[in-house]
Order: C-alpha cells, then structure tokens, then sequence
C-alpha cells in the first residue's frame, strides 16, 4: 500500500505541472534581477555621492557581473551532486546584506563588497532556480523555464523606473527600500525550498541507459560536447547583440536624429518589453514545434529586421525595434531547455553555463563594443552589431531535438 502511495507521488511530480511553484519562482525572478538592475541604475547616484570615476563605475559593474556569472557553473555543478533546496533562501540573505551595504557605503570599496555580496546570490538562485522549473513543469519544460525567465527579463526592465521613481529622488540610501524586497523574496523561497526538499525525498533514481558499445557511446559524447559549444557561442553572440542595443542604440539615435536622452530610452523600453513577452512566449512554442526550430528563427528571422534598423528614420525604429527584442529573445528560455537536455542529469551546471556566462558575455560585450566605438565611431558599431543575429546560421549545425533524445536514450 505505501508502495503504491509513493507511485502515485512520483508520476504526480513527473505529469502535474505546478503552476503554483513556477509562479512564485518567476517572481522571485522577478525580485532577483530587479536588485541586480539596482547596480547599474545607481550609477548616477553614486558618481554625485561619492564622485567616482568612469573607472570605478566599471569596476563596480565587473564585480557584479564576475560574482553573478563566473560562480554560476560551479554552483550547479555542485548542487547537481548534492541538492542543496536552502541554498535558495540562503543565497538571497546574501542579497540582502549586499543591498543594505550599498545604501550605507561610505567608499568605493564598499560598494565593490556590496555587489559582490549581490553577485554571489544571484550565482547562488539562477541555476537552483532553473532546477525548481525543471521539477515543476511536469513535461511542459519550455513553458516552465519560459514563466521562470520571463520574470528575469522583466526586472532588468525596471531599471530606468527604479531611477526616476526611487533612486532620483532620495539617493544612495534609497537602495534601503531594496532589502524588503530581498526579505520578500528570502521568505517566498523557504516556501520554495520547503517543496524542493519534498520532491527530492520522492523522486527516484533515474533509469539506466541502455547498455552501447564504446564507439558509439564515444561519438555520441563528442556530437554532444560540440553541440553544447555551438550553443554556448550561440548564446554569447545573441548576449553581445542585446548588450549593442541595450547600451549604444540610445546613443545611436541621439546622434542620428536629435533625439533627447528620455526620447531615446522609449526605444530601449520597448526592447527591452518585447523581450520579455518573447521570452514568455518562446517556451511553449518551443514544446510544439521543438527547440531547434526557435532557436534557429529567434536568429534567423531577427537578422533582416536588425539589418535595416539602423537606415530607417525614428517614426518607423519604433516597431522595428519592437519586433526585434520579441523575435530574438524567444530564445532565451529555449536555450536553457535545450542545453538540459544535451546533457541530462547536470541541470544546475548547464543552466549556469547558459544564463550565467550569457550574462557575463553581455558585459564582456559591452566593453568591446564600446571600445570599438571608440576606435571607429557609434555608426560602424550599430553596423557590427545588428549584424550579429547572422551568427544564427550555425543552427543548422545544432543536432535536432530527435536526434538529441537518441543520443541520450
């Protein structure tokens, strides 16, 4: 009876998706990028506070975007091995200590060991994060790793609200209002935590993979090992291209057609909005028509639109760029699914590798392209940049979703 009890637990794990948990995971999400947009919307702020350089403000950045991205990886590699459900929680205390020294930091220093703080939360959720999607989706794991993203992309949105509205008007110590939603959130993942540690106690071992010969399972091993590396440059290509619009288009149009910084952040905003409806809407349309496929299209059918982008006038950027932030970020989330499922068993690792070395590729970006504009001119950057979704032409190389379940069957 107690056996039969456990089978029913265990096919309601794999078949039920919980939409209730990948709700509240999205929002921390949510909650999670938000603090993390708090770095570099305070810029401003922290130049009239404290008067630091332009080479501080990037040093400031590196080290959150070191802290966030590099450590990701090596977090999910461990937790892979040894599931740790209160690393959640636990990771977000550390937020919460880095937004409470930013707001009383009397020195540069101090705010490098405030963002490293926050940095380390962030490595710390991103890759579990993906792992609570994983276990929630019930089959549906586009959709799931799409509601978990979507929240992501969604906070790093605020950004240009979190400086007019909070950081404008009360300075440096208005980060403060920040450590209630970093206890919201510590408090959202107990929960979280509490159904993780359930799931792991019920969830049994895997079945073991029918027995090949060597050479077979060593060809599948390298057709794998290069389709993971194809992805992951992939990822690095679509990271620099949204670090070029995110950060340069604004300067761009400014330059190009007279624009007011607030009329040019209108552009970045829609971008930046349409990304996150993209992102949403990636996931399910990934489970119908298979991951490959999207990823290809996110690319592909991006590149013409991008290429054109900079010859229009100001009246006609406005859909365009619309459509560019949904089309090329409906990927987003695909990626994550399709990397988990290149290398089953190691959710937590390759969730970091996707999302957490995007994120540091797109400041590694950001850096370039800037240097770039600097050697040959803000034109010739947006040139390079919209140019970069033709990178997508390597998803044809990307083995099918077929041949990605034979290859671990």
């Amino acid at each position: 009876m107690q056996a039969q009890k456990v089978e029913v637990i265990k096919e309601e794990t794999q078949e039920k998706t919980m939409y209730r948990i990948l709700l509240i995971i999205g929002f921390v999400h949510l909650l999670n990028d938000t603090i993390q947009a708090l770095v570099p919307a305070m810029f401003p702020v922290l130049v009239n506070s404290m008067g630091l350089t332009f080479t501080q403000l990037g040093l400031i950045a590196f080290a959150l975007n070191a802290t966030a991205s590099l450590i990701q990886p090596l977090v999910g590699l461990y937790t892979d091995k040894n599931p740790m459900p209160y690393a959640l929680p636990i990771g977000l205390c550390f937020t919460f200590f880095g937004v409470l020294g930013i707001a009383y930091a009397p020195s540069f220093w101090y705010v490098v060991v405030s963002v490293m703080f926050i940095g380390i939360g962030s490595a710390t959720f991103h890759p579990e994060g993906s792992r609570v999607a994983f276990m929630a989706s019930g089959g549906r794991r586009g959709l799931a790793q799409s509601i978990y993203q979507v929240g992501g992309n969604a906070g790093q949105a605020l950004a240009p609200l979190i400086t007019a509205l909070v950081l404008v008007p009360l300075g440096q110590f208005g980060a403060i209002w920040f450590t209630f939603v970093a206890a919201l959130a510590v408090g959202l993942l107990i929960y979280i935590a509490k159904w993780y540690a359930r799931q792991e106690r019920h969830i049994g071992k895997k079945p073991s993979k029918a027995n090949r010969s060597k050479g077979e399972s060593h060809t599948y091993k390298k057709k794998i090992q290069f389709a993971i590396c194809l992805l992951i440059f992939l990822v690095f290509a679509r990271s620099w291209f949204h670090a070029g619009l995110t950060n340069f288009y604004a300067f761009y149009i400014i330059q190009e057609y007279g624009l007011t910084i607030s009329q040019s952040q209108i552009y970045i905003f829609l971008f930046l909005a349409a990304g996150a409806v993209g992102t949403f809407c990636g996931g399910p349309l990934a489970d119908r028509f298979g991951k490959r496929t999207i990823i290809m299209l996110s690319m592909l059918a991006s590149a013409p639109i991008a290429l054109i982008l900079p010859h229009v006038g100001p009246v006609l950027a406005y859909p365009l760029i619309t459509i560019v932030g949904f089309i090329i970020l409906s990927s987003f989330s695909v990626s994550v699914v399709y990397a988990q499922d290149l290398v089953p068993g190691k959710i937590g690792m390759v969730s970091g590798l996707i999302i957490g070395l995007a994120f540091g590729m797109g400041a590694v970006g950001s850096v370039a392209l800037g240097w770039f504009a600097d050697l040959f001119g803000l034109t010739n950057t947006m040139l390079l940049t919209v140019a970069l979704p033709l990178i997508g032409i390597l998803t044809f190389f990307l083995p099918s979703d077929q041949a990605v379940k034979e290859m671990n069957a």
